[in-house]
């Protein structure tokens, strides 16, 4: 499969015994933007993305948001995005910067799909685009269904930066559901959705989270990334208030002895924006395949 997956994702693939499921669930990445994505793409208020600064090599994961149509398949290949990040947005410069790789996941919870779109990005007259070299649909597990949303005017917030957790931080990332991942290898950079019922991410330490590994569509490009670069960024969010906490650090993978797998998470910089996003979204109903989080 010349082409889908590194070194490392192989490397993982291989451990795990799921080299033949890989090979068959790869045959569905697609180069190019399909007219049915590009439909589901003009339906989305959010982007979630994945890059490493520029200047510092920091990853991070960030979310954009829009009323539906900011979103929009501009050629076969390309995703253009009307606005940007905020100019204190940690990939702010990455996305000014051309031919920065770039990894997004656009995900509807009202219907429980998500689409994964990776490639370089450029800055354009009215936001930024990006020539995609990888596209295709996840699986709708572990992703919880949220009804409906509305937008509502918040005032700016300033964010608070810090190197450790709050107290206040740490509840909030123990009480979440969702969040996102951004993970970086030699040829680009990926985006992905991680969920389970509250609890299923630990806070350890002030500068230390763990979460498991769910089984998943057995690709491991995430994992794959991070056996061969730990760099990692994490995003949380509140679904309604639109408080979003994003953090950048390094990342492991420890498999256990009954092939079970555990992420571990260092903190290096935390930002926590209050009223970031303008959207509030109905309650969650939790995803059946959601396993217990172990006590």
């Amino acid at each position: 499969m010349t082409g889908v997956y590194h070194a490392g994702s192989r490397a993982v693939q291989d451990r795990a015994g799921v080299r033949d499921l890989a090979d068959h669930v790869g045959r569905s990445v697609l180069g190019g933007i399909k007219p049915v994505a590009a439909a589901f793409l003009e339906l989305q208020p959010l982007l979630f993305l994945g890059a490493a600064d520029p200047v510092t090599g920091a990853v991070w994961a960030s979310v954009l948001s829009g009323t539906p149509g900011f979103l929009r398949a501009t050629g076969p290949r390309q995703l253009s995005v009307i606005g940007g990040p905020a100019p204190a947005d940690p990939l702010a410069a990455a996305l000014a910067t051309p031919g920065t790789h770039v990894g997004t996941i656009a995900l509807d919870p009202r219907t429980r799909r998500r689409m994964r779109l990776g490639g370089r990005s450029r800055p354009t007259e009215r936001g930024f685009a990006v020539e995609a070299d990888r596209v295709f649909a996840n699986c709708p597990k572990y992703l919880q269904k949220r009804q409906s949303y509305e937008f509502v005017d918040r005032p700016p917030a300033e964010a608070a930066r810090g190197d450790e957790l709050t107290p206040s931080q740490a509840g909030f990332i123990t009480a979440a559901d969702t969040f996102f991942l951004a993970t970086v290898h030699d040829d680009g950079a990926d985006a992905s959705h991680r969920g389970g019922n509250p609890g299923f991410v630990r806070v350890d330490s002030p500068r230390e989270l763990s979460w498991p590994d769910y089984p998943g569509n057995s690709m491991f490009l995430t994992l794959g990334n991070l056996t061969t670069d730990p760099r990692a960024g994490l995003l949380f969010l509140d679904w309604t208030t639109g408080r979003t906490l994003r953090l950048t650090g390094r990342a492991r993978v420890e498999h256990g002895p009954d092939g079970t797998r555990t992420l571990r998470f260092t903190l290096t910089e935390a930002l926590d924006t209050p009223a970031e996003l303008p959207l509030r979204w109905s309650p969650p109903e939790y995803s059946p395949a959601n396993p217990r989080p172990a006590r």
